[in-house]
């Protein structure tokens, strides 16, 4: 029987876990580069029983799943992948299993991005190293405004540090409740108020059908050019011609970014020339306690199923 994991980017898959028990098992093989469209991971992929998917580096969609006779046990890291067609996985006899991580990872990230933008880490960095000294102004967080769009666990986690911060935190969701916002200490606002006055606006929604495309160029028309936009849910959520648009055009300051519409992000995308965005590569939960956790119960996942009692199905 074979595994594969795919998408181990950083090669520490098999440093993050004791792999022992399956490697009794199994034979392991490991994608370290993106393996691209439906066609090059089926043709990759065709042999493989057991598959170890990291997120949603790569998708299953059912063009894809059909696609791989041999298939039988697909487990993410993490409880929840809308990139697997878990309807056309069981269709297909294929189980697929999640694991456990950490829930507070991804608000850190924005910290950081939060912080690199402000505080013109990125450009100051850059002029050190080339021998200069000073090159801008930073903007202060205290008595400013974070503007929080989606107050779920995450969202609730930067209102938190922003609250420390000495910042005035409002938030806006399509549900969102006064209860939820009294708990979490910040200001309801409706979405077009909650852009025109924050001073860092920052995204923490789910991707679905209702919340696609939610921030395009009317909205961020709508946003001070002194405001930057910080992104660490899903690319798509956010118009991205629109964005570039506007951090070309000074409508905004800047913006920081960890996920993009096509991932990985090409080498040639103009977001990677802009000096005001602020870009890391989906590296919100790619921390090494995060990798222990998920990887660790990888195996317990592989572990029960080969001994035919499956934990943790998804479908």
């Amino acid at each position: 029987m074979r595994l594969a994991i795919l998408d181990d980017y950083q090669g520490v898959a098999l440093h993050s876990a004791d792999w022992s028990a399956v490697e009794r098992l199994v034979e392991i093989s490991v994608f370290r580069t993106h393996l691209g469209d439906v066609d090059a991971a089926a043709t990759a992929l065709r042999e493989f029983e057991i598959l170890v998917a990291m997120r949603e580096r790569t998708p299953f969609p059912r063009q894809l799943l059909e696609r791989l006779p041999s298939l039988r046990l697909l487990v993410t890291t993490g409880m929840r992948n809308l990139a697997i067609d878990t309807a056309a996985a069981r269709e297909f006899g294929i189980d697929v299993c999640g694991t456990p991580m950490l829930g507070y990872p991804a608000a850190e990230h924005t910290w950081a991005l939060i912080l690199a933008l402000a505080k013109q880490v990125s450009a100051e960095d850059q002029v050190m190293h080339q021998g200069g000294w000073q090159r801008g102004l930073s903007t202060g967080l205290q008595n400013n405004t974070l503007g929080i769009i989606g107050l779920g666990k995450l969202g609730a986690q930067v209102a938190k540090v922003g609250l420390a911060f000495g910042m005035k935190v409002q938030a806006w969701s399509a549900n969102l409740t006064s209860e939820r916002c009294a708990e979490c200490g910040v200001v309801s606002v409706e979405l077009n108020e909650l852009l025109s006055t924050s001073d860092i606006v920052t995204v923490h929604l789910v991707l679905s059908d209702r919340t696609r495309g939610l921030i395009g160029t009317a909205e961020l028309a709508q946003m001070k050019s002194t405001a930057y936009l910080v992104n660490t849910a899903r690319g798509p959520i956010v118009q991205e011609t629109a964005l570039i648009g506007a951090l070309q055009n000074g409508t905004i300051a800047g913006a920081g970014l960890d996920v993009y519409d096509n991932e990985p992000l090409p080498p040639d995308h103009p977001l990677r020339s802009l000096d005001n965005a602020v870009l890391t590569g989906h590296t919100g939960y790619v921390m090494r306690e995060n990798y222990v956790r998920g990887y660790s119960a990888t195996v317990e996942d592989v572990v029960a199923w080969l001994n035919d009692c499956p934990i943790r199905l998804l479908n």
